[in-house]
């Protein structure tokens, strides 16, 4: 059976990574690069999983977790952060600290972003 994630990152890079680190699995990856854009794919797409980078330009991923676990309490984040101004550990305390059910510091690598997102899925 397959389960959707899905993804927002502004990096087409990152959106590449995990589109290939889930290609030979159950999980279909639908990419976008905004938080903007992952509140309106939301309702269409209807993922298990949402992928959420912390660092993006508009509404960052803060305040788009916030958003989505407002109106849906049960659906799985990962938030991911590579820093910025700050640590990222920093802006994944925060992510944990809103409504993120896990978190991963980037670069994470294939093995890892698996087991994450299999662990939240159970």
């Amino acid at each position: 059976m397959t389960q959707t994630i899905l993804l927002a990152d502004d990096s087409l890079t990152i959106q590449k990574v995990v589109e290939l680190t889930f290609a030979d699995t159950q999980y279909h990856v639908v990419a976008v690069s905004s938080g903007d854009e992952l509140l309106e794919k939301l309702p269409e797409v209807q993922p298990e999983v949402v992928i959420c980078d912390i660092i993006m330009p508009e509404k960052d991923g803060i305040e788009t977790i916030m958003d989505m676990k407002r109106e849906q309490h049960d659906l799985k984040v990962l938030a991911i952060s590579g820093g910025g101004r700050a640590e990222p550990d920093n802006y994944l305390e925060s992510a944990r600290l809103l409504g993120a059910d896990a978190t991963m510091k980037k670069p994470f690598t294939h093995q890892e972003m698996l087991e994450t997102i299999d662990e939240l899925l159970g």
